[in-house]
């Protein structure tokens, strides 16, 4: 498991930089596969398939619990099978730690 979920938020109000190339790219080994970096480096996205709506909801709720403690949020594509999960922080407009914290937390449901 990723020292990631180890790992939490820190508030972002802007201010800071958003992680570079090889920054992002760094991270991005950190986590399970299928996470990718997208938007020009400013987002990750993994796309979960699961059976059915319930397991997809059950899921769902779980980065819900995740996003919420964590105080750090993702913008959700949801479907009756499939949850698409971007990871930004808004704030910068990119990538920052808190973005990897929540990818890892959320692959941690798998483990």
């Amino acid at each position: 498991m990723s020292d990631l979920t180890a790992q939490h938020c820190a508030p972002c109000e802007g201010g800071v930089k958003p992680f570079d190339k090889t920054e992002a790219e760094k991270h991005l080994k950190e986590l399970d596969e299928g996470w990718e970096i997208v938007d020009e480096g400013k987002t990750i996205r993994k796309t979960f398939k699961f059976k059915g709506f319930n397991k997809t909801m059950g899921f769902m709720n779980a980065v819900a619990w995740i996003a919420n403690a964590e105080g750090h949020h993702p913008d959700v594509k949801l479907g009756f099978n499939f949850c698409e999960l971007n990871w930004q922080t808004h704030a910068i407009d990119g990538l920052s730690i808190n973005d990897f914290i929540c990818a890892a937390k959320v692959d941690a449901l798998f483990k």
